[in-house]
């Protein structure tokens, strides 16, 4: 991983993602929307079964927002997957591959999980672009560095089997959610694209601006141990 600078939140995010986010919960829950509806039709109040003394159950109203389960949620966060691949290149926060529009799945990671922070789930600075294979690894675990705060170096990679390991001379603290990171998301399954990335640039079938735009760790770790080729800064 390398460390992802925010991008600013795109004009027409609040109309197409926030408003229409926060109208749905709200009817969900059976509040009046800060966002009035002009069109179409409201979301019907949610409900939950509530287990009785007896043992038997009703259906009670789910009058809270925090108590809306994640899979009742709306996914207007959908809306903001093209602006999040024009706001980062088209490159995945956690396997810093870039995700091809063709061959690839965007999708939007919640870095604050849908389960437990509704009131984030239409936030764009909550948002990280993530492959979907990424994005399922993460789930809703809490042990996986935010790439906006993660900072280059951190992350090695070791040029004999390309593995992704904790850099050298960090904190005991830091050096631990490195290593969970890479556990959980499993970033060691990449090595042979790792490899190939950096072969291909080696035998100069691509440019080092090319490496960037694809494998901009890799691009960066090279360059950190030496390993350009003659000519590329």
């Amino acid at each position: 991983m390398i460390r992802v600078t925010p991008a600013p939140e795109p004009p027409d995010f609040d109309a197409k993602v926030r408003q229409p986010g926060l109208r749905a919960i709200a009817e969900m829950t059976g509040q009046v929307p800060a966002y009035p509806r002009r069109s179409g039709k409201a979301f019907k109040q949610r409900t939950r079964q509530e287990v009785q003394s007896d043992g038997t159950s009703i259906s009670v109203s789910i009058d809270r927002p925090e108590d809306l389960p994640a899979s009742e949620i709306e996914p207007y966060w959908t809306n903001a997957i093209a602006d999040l691949m024009q706001a980062y290149d088209e490159v995945c926060a956690y396997s810093c591959f870039r995700i091809h529009p063709v061959t690839g799945a965007a999708s939007v990671d919640h870095m604050a999980p849908k389960s437990r922070a509704w009131d984030r789930v239409y936030e764009w600075d909550n948002y990280r672009l993530a492959a979907a294979r990424l994005n399922a690894r993460k789930n809703a675990f809490g042990d996986v560095l935010d790439p906006f705060e993660v900072q280059n170096g951190w992350f090695e990679l070791e040029l004999v089997g390309f593995q992704i390991i904790p850099a050298h001379g960090l904190t005991k603290d830091i050096c631990k959610q490195v290593q969970n990171t890479i556990d959980r998301l499993r970033l060691n399954d990449f090595r042979s694209s790792r490899e190939e990335d950096a072969v291909i640039y080696w035998e100069r079938h691509i440019s080092f601006a090319r490496l960037m735009r694809e494998s901009p760790f890799v691009a960066m770790e090279l360059r950190r141990q030496g390993r350009l080729r003659d000519g590329d800064a």
